[in-house]
């Protein structure tokens, strides 16, 4: 009796016990990630070599972009899609950094649409408590940090308590990029020209292609911060800037930034803004130039690549 149930114990411990992750590619690799078609067009013609895998249903193409050992992948769009694709990709592949392209919405209002922004750090800003009304103002269901960004009306930002190897767990509100590959980042920054024009749609006569006013910049430092909400709303754009010192904002960033943390992988993101987050003129531009910012954002990543050492 004892060894039948032994036996059993065994046979449930190894049942309960997930299988480790399968290595489906042992080459070091950068991962280019991008949360949804338009951003991954604007990069995958220029993938060599291409191997491609499928993982829940997602694709993950092997490569050489720019000289350099490349995975390309798409997140999904929003916050949930990109964390759990992010841990999906690290657990199957060699992972060196992550690179992220994509659009995103300008909070900055010194910053145009086209711009690429590179902020040095990212945080969750839907990360919050709902405070309730009373006779004396707002009362939040716990005590405010006063290291967290200010609130707005009744959202109280509470932050994300996370660790890694070498780290307890602790509240963070931001967290922030790799030094050395912002560095990068800074001495491309000067030298890549970007779209101003949006090319013609087939209803459009060949003349009548839109451009922006003025050359894009590469724009690196400040917040970026993320949420799963399409944000065209001027109120709370204006506050994300005044308590968050936010320059941009969307829907993955920041959930990157958390896993990347969790593993200590290597991370920087680069955005270039379709839109102006509330702070367009008569409606949200996103629309209009998510292919011009998807592009964008895909030759300044193109020029970083090229740039990293061997």
């Amino acid at each position: 009796m004892r060894r039948i149930v032994l036996g059993l114990a065994a046979l449930f411990a190894f049942i309960a016990c997930p299988a480790l992750a399968e290595e489906l590619d042992s080459t070091p690799r950068t991962l280019v990630m991008t949360a949804y078609y338009p951003e991954w067009n604007a990069l995958v013609h220029a993938v060599t070599d291409a191997k491609e895998y499928k993982l829940n249903g997602g694709t993950y193409l092997t490569g050489t972009l720019e000289g350099k050992p490349v995975l390309l992948m798409q997140s999904g769009v929003s916050m949930v899609n990109a964390a759990m694709n992010t841990q999906l990709v690290l657990d199957h592949f060699a992972v060196k950094r992550i690179v992220f392209s994509g659009i995103a919405g300008g909070v900055d209002p010194s910053l145009t649409i086209g711009d690429v922004i590179v902020a040095e750090d990212w945080g969750q800003y839907l990360e919050v408590n709902f405070a309730r009304q009373t006779q004396d103002g707002w009362l939040s269901p716990e005590p405010v940090d006063p290291k967290a960004p200010a609130n707005w009306n009744f959202m109280y930002p509470r932050g994300t308590r996370v660790g890694n190897a070498d780290t307890a767990p602790g509240r963070h509100y931001t967290f922030r990029m790799d030094p050395e590959l912002l560095a990068v980042a800074r001495e491309i920054a000067p030298k890549v020209v970007m779209e101003r024009c949006v090319p013609p749609s087939p209803q459009q006569l060949p003349d009548t292609e839109l451009c922006l006013h003025e050359a894009p910049r590469i724009v690196v430092g400040g917040t970026g911060v993320s949420a799963g909400v399409f944000a065209d709303n001027a109120q709370f754009r204006e506050y994300l800037h005044a308590a968050w010192n936010a320059r941009v904002l969307d829907m993955e960033s920041a959930a990157v930034a958390q896993v990347a943390y969790a593993n200590e992988v290597p991370t920087i993101i680069f955005r270039s803004l379709s839109d102006l987050a509330g702070g367009d003129k008569e409606k949200n531009m996103e629309d209009t130039f998510e292919h011009l910012a998807s592009v964008n954002s895909a030759h300044v990543v193109r020029a970083f690549l090229a740039a990293l050492p061997d």
